[in-house]
């Protein structure tokens, strides 16, 4: 008996590259909201992690996490082919007919599918979601396969923008899937026009928050002194050397700013030196990685948050940050960049604003922006941002939402979501 013929309730599989990475709240959210609505999960990760830091939020995550080898050996690779045999009843022909497609693909990835497989045989999956339309929901649509269960995954940004994503691949894992999860009408469109012609079911469910870990407060009375955050990894996309140009010309221009941006990456060192090169060692400090407990103290400080996201030169583009939606929830004015979904968030519907938003790489926007913020009163503004998250991006609703996709009830619904 394969496993989708088994009665009994239902156990879903979350199938990461890596859990837990500490840039990947959303997805410790999307668990905690689904299982608080009485779902069954089991974690798994193709990868250990690497990350010396760890949100509280974990110690929430009813969930274990089952590691799934990498094999680094032929002999290793060859046990999780005997692990398939032993614990798949029907793994034999299964494997034998998929055998060309697999010869095809990453040898290590090809592997790791089947050595999940046997997992999910061993638990009783009956549905797994990948998040990322790359190295997890290739694994999982091969170990899916294997077992004989529907698979879906959630496409976010670099597993659907960046250049060495393999349009024809990623068409072919949407239209195998039972269905498509992505966070942003920009990416339900971009995916729509990548699968044209394919059978896919695409939705868009944006991501949610935990709504009571982030409540609203008006903006506080600004003082001498703008200050200004922004959190993300330090990496090309998040646009973070722009944001340190506007700041050096409002500076140039008599305008005291203090500048907060939390995060760590690979251009730490690169915006260190900027920072420097621009005289702005006594305005601008990088912060550093930070819990979600501490960005949103940060957020709490801050007179106004930037998001200056930008398309990377290898195409790599943010979906829709976290961040932006948790500093919208909390009531701090934002200025963020015209990329991917971020001017969705943008448009309360009623006409009100919700942001200020900028275009991609212009310093001369976001030094108007920022000029803009030091005199205004964004009361009103914040507090439509507020209602926006209340309306839209409530971590229950996601949850309810992608349990509706999984169970087929979501069929006739708008195939944008909710």
């Amino acid at each position: 008996m394969l496993l989708s013929d088994r009665p009994g309730p239902s156990r879903t599989a979350y199938v990461m590259k890596m859990y837990p990475r500490f840039s990947e709240t959303f997805i410790v959210t999307e668990i905690l909201a689904r299982e608080a609505q009485g779902e069954d999960l089991r974690l798994f990760s193709l990868r250990p992690p690497i990350d010396p830091r760890f949100h509280p939020e974990l110690a929430r995550v009813q969930a274990g996490v089952t590691y799934i080898p990498k094999p680094s050996k032929i002999l290793e690779a060859w046990g999780l082919l005997g692990e398939g045999l032993a614990t798949i009843p029907t793994f034999g022909e299964r494997f034998a007919h998929m055998l060309p497609d697999l010869l095809a693909m990453d040898p290590t990835e090809a592997h790791q599918g089947v050595g999940l497989a046997a997992e999910f045989a061993r638990q009783g999956i009956t549905h797994a979601h990948a998040h990322f339309g790359s190295m997890a929901a290739r694994a999982t649509a091969i170990a899916a396969e294997l077992v004989d269960i529907p698979f879906s995954f959630t496409a976010h940004a670099k597993d659907i923008f960046h250049e060495e994503v393999d349009a024809a691949v990623l068409a072919d894992l949407m239209r195998r899937a039972h269905h498509v999860v992505t966070v942003s009408d920009f990416n339900h469109r971009f995916l729509d026009r990548l699968a044209s012609g394919a059978d896919a079911s695409v939705h868009r469910v944006y991501n949610g928050l935990e709504l009571g870990r982030f409540p609203y407060e008006d903006p506080a009375p600004r003082g001498p002194v703008l200050r200004v955050c922004a959190v993300g990894r330090l990496v090309e996309k998040k646009g973070f050397r722009y944001l340190l140009e506007a700041v050096a010309r409002l500076k140039a221009d008599g305008l005291a700013l203090d500048v907060r941006i939390a995060g760590g990456g690979p251009e730490h060192e690169d915006l260190l030196a900027q920072v420097r090169a621009l005289d702005l060692a006594d305005d601008v400090t990088l912060l550093g990685p930070r819990t979600q407990e501490e960005v949103v103290a940060v957020l709490r400080w801050a007179d106004v948050f930037v998001a200056p996201c930008i398309m990377a030169t290898d195409g790599n583009m943010d979906g829709l940050p976290t961040v932006l939606l948790e500093a919208m929830a909390t009531g701090v004015p934002c200025i963020a960049s015209d990329v991917t979904g971020i001017p969705e968030v943008f448009d309360s519907g009623d006409g009100a604003p919700t942001g200020i938003l900028t275009r991609a790489g212009s310093t001369a926007d976001l030094v108007d922006a920022l000029t803009y913020c030091a005199s205004a009163d964004l009361t009103g503004m914040a507090r439509a941002a507020r209602q926006l998250i209340e309306s839209s991006f409530d971590s229950v609703e996601q949850a309810r939402r992608l349990r509706e996709l999984q169970t087929g009830q979501g069929a006739l619904s708008s195939s944008k979501g909710s």
